[in-house]
């Protein structure tokens, strides 16, 4: 098969490969997918960047962890009737050397998602990080059907995620935006009010309350680093945070104000999800798909043999929407 690796970590033009490889088999367990398209997300660019410090685990990594295409091949213990299904996938990089960068993608049976036949494959490549993340940011806490949930970076991939199924589980949802652009994206997503972020903090704390007077249940968080005040000033005593993402490896934490409102602190790492928490995710996004969310706009569009360019497309954080691979 064709494919994309590298066998070092560094700048994408200097260490991204296209080359051919052996198509894999799929183990016990397992399916095959033949990719129509892999979708890069940060973590992936950062993964390759060795911006963590972790190095690589195995001597040759094919990146991305989400793609979308057919099963054409399923291991023993899977049913042949999932031949020829159209899914998206998540977790075919986590703790694994090989991921969608490539024509075929072996991934166990629960990470290979339906995928209604409406929805776009390039859809369907942006859905696992993102999705799988926001959905367990927002149910991580509990049961949020009529709370009062904010959405900090509403118009990102995750925040648009969130916003999506906090509402379509019952929630008013909050989304703090950027722009004028980023507006539009999370009035898309279905946010019921949004908050211009542009200002002081205190400015945004006021404009938070003014739509939420008796302040928020839940918030969903970005940047951990920039925004723990801001949270802590518009929470509900009792109120809780879930947070996948800093600026700062080691930020300021307000104590003394979380703990005099009992607030519950979450912090997430998507490759450690629980399985459970990730098929329920899995079901909730195709869910919402079906209730009419129309999920990200594609902002550009590969070749498999242009990978770098589209890893530094990524790495362009004024670069709009979601970047795919077509393999």
């Amino acid at each position: 098969m064709k494919a994309a690796w590298y066998e070092r970590q560094g700048a994408a033009a200097d260490v991204l490969v296209v080359g051919s490889m052996p198509d894999p088999e799929p183990a016990p367990g397992e399916v095959r997918i033949r990719l129509a398209a892999s979708g890069i997300n940060p973590g992936d660019v950062k993964k390759r960047q060795d911006a963590f410090g972790y190095g690589m685990a195995y001597p040759r990594v094919i990146p991305h962890s989400d793609g979308a295409g057919m099963i054409d091949r399923v291991g023993s213990d899977v049913p042949p009737t999932r031949l020829g299904e159209h899914v998206w996938c998540y977790g075919a990089q986590s703790y694994r050397a090989y991921g969608t960068a490539a024509e075929y993608v072996a991934v166990p049976a629960a990470q290979a998602v339906p995928l209604a036949d409406d929805i776009a494959f390039e859809q369907g490549a942006c859905l696992g990080i993102p999705g799988i993340t926001a959905h367990r940011a927002v149910h991580v806490a509990g049961d949020i059907a009529g709370m009062t949930v904010l959405v900090q970076g509403g118009a990102g991939a995750v925040g648009q995620c969130a916003i999506a199924l906090a509402r379509h589980a019952g929630a008013r949802v909050i989304a703090t935006v950027r722009s004028s652009a980023d507006q539009a994206i999370a009035s898309e997503a279905g946010a019921h009010e949004i908050v211009p972020a542009r200002a002081e903090a205190q400015e945004i704390v006021q404009r938070i309350r003014s739509v939420a007077p008796d302040g928020v249940d839940h918030v969903i968080e970005v940047a951990f680093h920039a925004n723990v005040e801001i949270d802590a000033a518009v929470l509900r005593n009792g109120g809780s945070i879930a947070t996948y993402a800093s600026g700062e490896p080691k930020p300021h934490v307000p104590f003394w104000p979380l703990v005099f409102k009992n607030v519950a602190i979450h912090f997430l790492g998507s490759d450690d999800f629980p399985p459970r928490a990730k098929e329920e995710a899995a079901r909730d996004i195709n869910a919402a798909l079906a209730a009419g969310w129309k999920g990200f706009a594609i902002g550009a569009r590969y070749p498999l043999d242009r990978i770098a360019a589209a890893h530094e497309r990524v790495e362009d954080a004024a670069q709009p929407g979601r970047t795919v691979l077509v393999v």
